[in-house]
């Protein structure tokens, strides 16, 4: 039902030749949100009979439709069957993108999948070129669904046992797409209200399992090309795929390293063994890119660590992928800059090859981008809701960076403050620049050039 309403609006879309693909994505999240909030009112979707109020729809499928998984009420005991299964087709959805499930439709039903439409697809999963645009997209299906079938089955082997044989598949399904889609949804309300993956701190199944899911969904459609294609043969890899791993291999060793030796060593976690601290430091490493799972208390956290957290969270996945964030491509086009800068190179260099200066600018503009709304969103939210200012940016992180972590304070927050959160959720999950192209397409660039001067920085 979902698919089909989505063929229904995304069609005249893509029939017209005056809107551009980053308007169709644009759009295309927007329409899922209102489908999905409108589904969510429906009588049956609460457990209570009733439906939920507009503002708590709108959020919930804002904040599942842009794989965030921030909450306002403990997805189990306030959602009913069918809502947690709208929830869960958005997540699909929107953690796949809806340009690419939308073209699947097409694709399924044997319609012809024109010119325009492999254009918005080139554009909606960030793919170099149009050629073999739909064999990449098939690709990324038969992949994609695969690789969740693969963690649905893990999970089983825990959740099962624990739930019975139907809400276990149905609890294993569930978190494997929501890890997969790096969405941070959970259905252990049962246990205790928001209280995520906190009762398997230390088993090991399902947190390799969902560890897998989380950094394999945010590696990138276009990097598990190359890894199919060239399996372990590096030097055959793009440079956009060799920075991707090394960045994301960086981060998670440093995360999982700040975690282990000072976070986990503080009083309030000398309660855990060693080996959940080991699971737990690794675990915290990945969560914060983008998935939004938790098995320690995240309030317990040292300011510290509850910083490196907002690092990373803000830092997120990699193009491409299901994850938010500014990238990892955009970090580490940065410090390859700044490493030219300190050598007095022209251009950055990795990998025997020269990053772009266009490739320069655009990580610019979407880091400032982020880094402002990123301020501005937990400014306003501290100001007012008078919250403490670290709690404000932790949400505003979790919201821009499409995370779903949360210190406690979504559900009390005013209906003010929760516009900000849906506003920061759409634009991670739509990107900057393409935002930002969207409401500026038909602008050109112009074949005269302004007098260069020198201006002194630093």
């Amino acid at each position: 039902m979902l698919k089909e309403n989505m063929r229904s609006v995304l069609t005249p879309l893509w029939k017209s030749g005056q809107i551009s693909p980053a308007r169709v994505i644009l759009c295309g999240f927007l329409l899922l949100i209102l489908l999905g909030t409108a589904l969510l009112m429906l009588p049956f979707s609460t457990r209570e009979w009733g439906g939920a109020a507009f503002s708590d729809a709108l959020f919930t499928a804002t904040s599942a439709t842009c794989v965030t998984g921030l909450v306002l009420h403990d997805t189990a005991s306030y959602w009913s069957g069918f809502g947690q299964l709208v929830i869960l087709l958005l997540i699909q959805v929107g953690g796949m993108g809806v340009v690419t499930m939308a073209v699947a439709v097409f694709m399924f039903s044997g319609k012809r999948i024109g010119l325009k439409q492999r254009w918005v697809m080139q554009e909606s999963i960030a793919a170099p070129q149009m050629g073999g645009i739909v064999r990449q997209t098939r690709f990324i299906l038969k992949t994609a669904f695969a690789i969740e079938g693969a963690g649905a089955a893990a999970l089983a082997l825990r959740f099962c046992p624990e739930f019975g044989l139907r809400q276990g598949l149905w609890y294993a399904v569930f978190h494997a797409v929501s890890a997969f889609c790096n969405a941070g949804f959970d259905l252990m309300g049962g246990k205790a209200p928001f209280s995520s993956l906190t009762g398997y701190t230390g088993d090991p199944i399902v947190n390799l399992t969902i560890m897998l899911l989380i950094v394999v969904g945010g590696l990138g459609f276009l990097t598990w090309r190359d890894m199919a294609v060239h399996r372990f043969r590096f030097r055959e890899y793009r440079l956009q795929s060799k920075l991707i791993l090394t960045s994301t291999a960086a981060l998670l060793l440093m995360g999982f390293l700040c975690f282990l030796l000072y976070e986990f060593r503080l009083p309030q976690w000398a309660g855990m063994t060693r080996g959940e601290k080991v699971l737990a430091a690794m675990f915290q490493s990945v969560t914060p890119r983008t998935a939004g799972f938790n098995t320690v208390e995240l309030a317990r956290m040292s300011e510290p660590g509850q910083l490196l957290t907002i690092l990373l969270m803000l830092t997120g996945g990699s193009p491409g992928s299901t994850a938010g964030g500014f990238k990892t491509t955009t970090l580490a086009v940065l410090l390859l800059s700044a490493a030219a800068v300190f050598r007095r190179r022209r251009e950055a260099r990795c990998f025997g090859r020269r990053v772009q200066d266009g490739v320069l600018q655009n990580a610019c503009a979407i880091f400032m981008l982020y880094a402002l709304l990123f301020l501005a969103g937990g400014i306003l939210i501290c100001a007012i809701d008078h919250v403490p200012l670290m709690d404000a940016l932790f949400e505003a992180a979790s919201a821009i960076g499409t995370v779903g972590l949360s210190l406690g304070g979504t559900a009390r927050f005013s209906l003010a403050s929760r516009m900000i959160l849906i506003f920061l959720m759409y634009f991670g999950r739509v990107g900057g620049l393409t935002l930002i192209y969207a409401v500026v397409a038909g602008s050109g660039t112009s074949a005269s050039q302004f007098p260069q001067e020198q201006v002194t920085v630093g």
